[in-house]
């Protein structure tokens, strides 16, 4: 099993979403949240180099079978990216997932994803 966690941009949210359910991956868990990347905004204040802003983002966090990643990594990567992709498109991070319960039966394993 895998967490798959992607942040992407929040205007690409719906694409994701609907592509997703296409590939048959309807259980997702979607956050909003704010960070920065790559994304070149340096400002200045009084000559002084100031902090940058913390920009909208989504987080994205599906809970997978192992023969799921392949499917589930496209798919995102297709619907999240602009058309010819730019910077501040997002990540997607892949890691292990030891265990996952199911609370309302207690059903353990690949089996309560």
């Amino acid at each position: 099993m895998k967490l798959i966690t992607a942040i992407i941009q929040p205007d690409r949210l719906d694409h994701v979403r609907e592509a997703l359910i296409q590939a048959d991956i309807t259980r997702i868990t979607v956050s909003r949240v704010t960070g920065h990347g790559r994304q070149e905004d340096i400002e200045y204040y009084r000559g002084q180099k100031i902090a940058p802003n913390l920009l909208p983002k989504v987080r994205l966090d599906i809970a997978v079978n192992d023969q799921f990643v392949n499917v589930t990594v496209d798919t995102i990567v297709a619907a999240a990216r602009h058309e010819s992709g730019e910077i501040g498109d997002g990540k997607i991070f892949i890691t292990p997932l030891e265990e996952c319960v199911r609370i309302r039966t207690n059903e353990r394993g690949g089996s309560a994803i």
